[in-house]
């Protein structure tokens, strides 16, 4: 087929909400300190029992249900995430299961923050090639898993949850060329390790880098898609913090787009932050069916990867 297209998306995210006062009783911070450095107000995190591909199927059903399409007509199911609780079944291999998904290849997708857009990459050359025709491709992150709950300067930053989207062949191309990339001398900037696992990063090194170095990679994404910024109707940036996202629309110049903030209520979900915020998006129809949209991931490795997508 000459190209693929999103066809529905989908999200979930557990029901708690940890509220920036509910930190401020466990660390040493407040609701103005948060507000003012990260912009998170609220976020949600998985209950003791729950797991990932649980949301994550979650997610996927929904998404499968809005295109329309059946479980057996996927054919390829991609699913970035940094934080899967076990190497095997991989979490692509335990969301088909939960669908009662017939024979599709599962892969996951290990580029942290970025992890969406390199799925979505990956899942559109597949498609274009011939190698699928339908796929699944979601973002999940329990972030909360990795975090160090008595460090402040990270446990006030993360959340839980996932978003999918189901990507099917189109005649007419609704998902641009990927411009991915990383910056390898610098991959220990953020960090998920140890034992236990917990993140970690250099938070004005990655501050530096995605205000200032970024806004040219994002602009390039947009030449690569051949549309300018000023006619995007949304930008999806990965939401790391406010502060970041804010900068970044406009340097980038997407004077008349809606810029995506669902960090404000959803905190940092790594992989799973531009399927959800997307999802809210074209839930709430703040962005028209058929309207172009930046989808920009960028974060752990220092990696990046961006596309310009038609909305469903």
């Amino acid at each position: 087929m000459p190209g693929s297209r999103i066809a529905a998306l989908g999200h979930s995210q557990p029901d708690r909400v940890v509220t920036n006062a509910d930190l401020a009783a466990m660390v040493d911070t407040s609701d103005e300190w948060i507000t003012t450095r990260v912009g998170v107000r609220t976020r949600r995190i998985a209950e003791p029992g729950q797991t990932l591909d649980e949301f994550a199927a979650a997610a996927a059903a929904k998404a499968l249900a809005g295109a329309g399409v059946e479980a057996a007509d996927v054919d390829l199911v991609l699913v970035a995430t940094s934080t899967a609780g076990a190497p095997s079944p991989n979490t692509a291999a335990r969301v088909a299961a939960r669908l009662g998904l017939k024979a599709p290849a599962t892969i996951d997708v290990n580029v942290v923050c970025s992890g969406f857009t390199h799925a979505l990459a990956l899942a559109d050359q597949a498609i274009r090639c011939g190698q699928a025709r339908t796929a699944l491709v979601i973002g999940a992150d329990f972030m909360s898993a990795v975090t160090d709950w008595t460090d402040r300067s990270t446990c006030v930053l993360v959340g839980d949850g996932a978003g999918a989207a189901v990507v099917t062949a189109a005649e007419e191309p609704g998902i641009s060329p990927v411009l991915w990339g990383s910056v390898p001398e610098r991959s220990r900037t953020v960090v998920i390790e140890g034992s236990p696992n917990r993140f970690s990063q250099e938070g004005q090194t990655v501050f530096r880098w995605t205000t200032t170095e970024l806004p040219a990679v994002a602009r390039q994404v947009c030449d690569r898609a051949g549309i300018r910024p000023e006619d995007l109707a949304g930008v999806v940036f990965h939401q790391a913090n406010l502060r970041i996202i804010e900068p970044l629309a406009a340097k980038l110049g997407a004077v008349n787009a809606v810029v995506a903030k669902d960090v404000v209520e959803s905190g940092n979900t790594s992989a799973a932050s531009i399927p959800i915020a997307l999802a809210k998006l074209v839930e709430r129809r703040e962005i028209p069916a058929g309207a172009p949209v930046l989808l920009f991931g960028f974060g752990g490795n220092l990696s990046y990867a961006g596309q310009v997508v038609m909305s469903p």
